[in-house]
């Protein structure tokens, strides 16, 4: 029987259909990097993406599963994120199941252009679990609400794709990022990190106080006499947020049998969620006073783990010279905790609150704002705060304190465990040599 001819116009469906067949959509790892900008690598600390002073930066992150370390020896379920590997067609095998906790550091510079792509490799232990990912940029301005990371208003990442998030930084501060999927059981599996921008007066030199403290003035910033700095946690115009060393103290806990929950079924209701165990940077004292990565033993600990990576190589041990001022980068990221930390024989004042300025003067901005009387509320005290989502930055100055080692902790003993073990959680210390 012969072939029916075909009309004029189903032979142009058939050439249009295959002009298109080699050209179908699907997913890949195509991270964005405008010609000119700096490609930014795992730093030599492992413990997130290299500082760049360059004006537009390229940064990359894989977001999957993986496993944790307690102090036990015990390990838990977690889902993280980790630096991709520079070349894409690696990204999915060296991102498989190599969660970090907490998640890399991102460190930027204030008027950076930055693009940040994130591809979403899945999650090898639990694949039947195909959950999106985003970045949420926690307390920034963001310009673009595409960019934000909130699902109902921005992009995700399926498995197998990436995404490319374009930030503008005008805004030097300390920050945290965090996936926004289902964001309280993604946060509280360990999709969450520490995230600074330096200001713009890094570099230039300043004295403060400009002359020797007395009086009242001694009595709310201590006995301070004048000191250079070239390094400052924000744009104060005078030194006042000066410092010579700093450290990032990312302040987390979890509910254990959430995460064991995780491991094979879907987990109870967010309400019934507890802290069963606390950390600074990923982990629980004793293991945040050493220096070494958190590794496994044996160094894989499961057939679905390709890499022998630490998934905490974030150390929490504070190492200051006498003399010199510490800048802590203080944060919590505990989805249902409230922390107060303090270190006994220590001071801290108080410079940011926030990602903002303890100090406000309009006469600094633009054109000033006539009436509005300058504040300033930066203060000392021996105890510091904080709820879900905040920061904090304080300055410790040890001109004045006897070399030692002095222990920061939580008041919240309910927190210095680690699950039913005693001295344990949020405790670390801080070193003055």
């Amino acid at each position: 029987m012969a072939k029916p001819n075909k009309t004029p116009l189903q032979r142009a469906a058939l050439a249009a259909l295959a002009l298109l067949a080699p050209m179908a959509a699907q997913a890949g790892i195509y991270p964005e990097c405008p010609p000119g900008a700096v490609q930014l690598g795992v730093n030599a600390a492992g413990t997130g993406l290299e500082e760049s002073a360059a004006p537009r930066v390229c940064g990359h992150l894989a977001a999957g599963d993986g496993w944790m370390q307690m102090p036990s020896g015990e390990r838990s379920y977690i889902f993280g994120f980790s630096v991709a590997d520079p070349d894409p067609a690696n990204v999915m095998t060296r991102g498989i199941f190599n969660a970090k906790f907490p998640a890399p550091t991102l460190i930027f510079r204030e008027r950076q252009e930055v693009y940040l792509a994130l591809s979403n490799v899945g999650m090898a232990h639990r694949p039947d679990l195909f959950d999106p990912h985003s970045i949420h940029f926690h307390g920034f301005p963001q310009a673009s609400a595409i960019y934000d990371g909130v699902p109902e208003a921005s992009a995700t990442v399926n498995m197998g794709s990436s995404f490319t998030y374009y930030y503008k930084l005008n805004d030097p501060g300390t920050y945290v990022y965090h996936c926004h999927v289902e964001a309280t059981e993604h946060m509280q599996m360990g999709m969450i990190g520490n995230l600074y921008v330096r200001p713009r007066q890094d570099g230039t030199a300043f004295t403060f106080p400009a002359a020797a403290l007395t009086g009242a003035q001694a009595d709310v910033l201590g006995p301070l006499a004048p000191r250079p700095a070239s390094r400052f946690a924000y744009n104060d115009g005078d030194g006042s947020t000066g410092y010579d060393v700093e450290a990032a103290l990312q302040l987390s806990s979890f509910d254990q049998g959430y995460h064991l929950l995780h491991e094979a079924v879907q987990p109870l209701p967010f309400e019934s969620m507890r802290s069963t165990h606390t950390f600074i940077n990923g982990r629980g004292y004793p293991d945040t006073v050493n220096v070494a990565t958190t590794t496994f033993d044996p160094p894989v600990p499961d057939d679905a783990a390709p890499l022998p990576e630490s998934s905490q190589p974030n150390p929490s041990l504070v190492v200051v010279p006498r003399g010199q001022r510490l800048l802590l980068r203080l944060s919590n990221v505990s989805v249902v905790d409230y922390f107060t930390v303090t270190a006994l024989g220590l001071d801290f004042r108080i410079v940011g609150v926030g990602a903002s300025r303890t100090r406000f003067d309009p006469a600094r901005l633009p054109g000033g704002l006539p009436g509005v009387v300058p504040r300033d509320w930066s203060h000392r005290t021996n105890s510091v705060t904080l709820g879900g989502g905040e920061s904090v930055d304080v300055i410790v100055d040890t001109d004045r304190v006897p070399a030692g080692i002095y222990t920061f902790y939580t008041t919240n003993l309910q927190y210095l465990s680690n699950g039913s073990e005693d001295r344990g959680g949020i405790m670390t210390h801080i070193v003055v040599q």
